[in-house]
């Protein structure tokens, strides 16, 4: 997949169709790939990449680059193409400065499982047989099922078809049944002090870095709350827990009925806070009062919280559900 990418980028840079490449840059390390813009075919064809640790949804780049003169040719995972699709339907890109490309992905790994695993010295990883995954280190190679190191979000991927796409490359898939939510089943029944405890100890780790809100394709406010010295939450650190609170909380209300549940908010936490269990919760009570919905399945569809119908749900029925909020 990787040459065919080089490849059909360079035909496409080379003959001025596109101005720019928004794709992956090898790193450092075998395993640390980077979202960056190739603008030089030779640059292109030495330093892209696309490997089992090219996790990054490069949606959200495209709120920059798509502004500049020219077109951008973005490559997307099945699921990145959601985020593109909402954020076509909040009108933050313009369809016509875009060259998206799906490509075909069977899961990205988490270098951090693979730590606790006590691989080190990665020089690359490649699928083997059975669903293993083999790793090739500078101490030999490593092969360990692709369950135990997979993502999360790849271990209960919600689909691997593309819904947005200029061209193909690869094969497309199909939405997957997956147990996405049942870890907040879980925490729906829990007590209402064992939720807060939870929450408040993993909560109580972050360093307010906004890693999650600059990852995230559905932050793409252009003043921010927690940026605005009037709102009260421009703190670079919390005062106090309340606070510390407040800001994972305000920014899952922000992007409720909007998230497309890509996991980028978890995948790029120094602390390890699960936050994609906040926004699923609001999928999954979405699914549940409003019937089944996926953001970003199609361009231009309002979404059940910004939209009425007389079938909408009443407070009474809220409230009849037996789950305490």
């Amino acid at each position: 997949m990787q040459e065919a990418m080089k490849k059909r980028a360079t035909e496409l840079l080379g003959s001025g169709q596109v101005s720019r490449i928004l794709a992956w840059r090898k790193g450092e390390f075998g395993y640390d790939p980077a979202p960056d813009v190739f603008t030089d075919v030779g640059d292109l064809r030495e330093n892209m990449v696309y490997d089992l640790f090219c996790g990054a949804n490069l949606s959200k780049y495209l709120i920059r680059e798509a502004q500049k003169d020219g077109k951008t040719l973005v490559f997307l995972k099945p699921c990145d193409t959601y985020s593109l699709n909402q954020l076509l339907s909040e009108h933050r890109l313009d369809r016509e400065k875009i060259y998206a490309i799906g490509i075909e992905c069977f899961g990205k790994v988490d270098i951090d499982k693979v730590r606790l695993k006590g691989i080190a010295g990665i020089r690359s990883a490649t699928l083997g047989e059975y669903g293993s995954l083999i790793f090739d280190t500078v101490y030999g190679k490593e092969s360990v099922p692709g369950y135990e190191v997979f993502a999360e979000r790849c271990l209960n991927c919600k689909s691997k078809k593309h819904v947005i796409f200029d061209e193909l490359l690869g094969e497309d898939g199909d939405v997957e049944d997956s147990n996405r939510f049942d870890e907040v089943a879980k925490l729906e029944h829990m007590s209402c002090q064992q939720r807060f405890d939870f929450w408040r100890g993993e909560l109580s780790r972050c360093i307010r870095c906004n890693a999650c809100r600059n990852v995230c394709p559905a932050c793409t406010c252009e003043k921010c709350i927690f940026d605005n010295p009037s709102s009260g939450f421009e703190n670079k650190a919390p005062s106090d827990s309340f606070e510390e609170n407040m800001f994972h909380i305000i920014r899952a209300f922000h992007v409720a009925g909007r998230c497309t549940d890509c996991g980028e908010c978890s995948r790029v936490c120094p602390e390890h806070i699960p936050l994609h269990l906040l926004n699923r919760k609001f999928i999954k009570d979405i699914n549940e009062l409003y019937g089944e919905y996926q953001a970003g399945a199609t361009v231009n569809e309002f979404g059940p919280l910004v939209s009425y119908t007389m079938e909408d749900c009443e407070p009474s029925i809220v409230q009849k559900r037996g789950v305490e909020s």
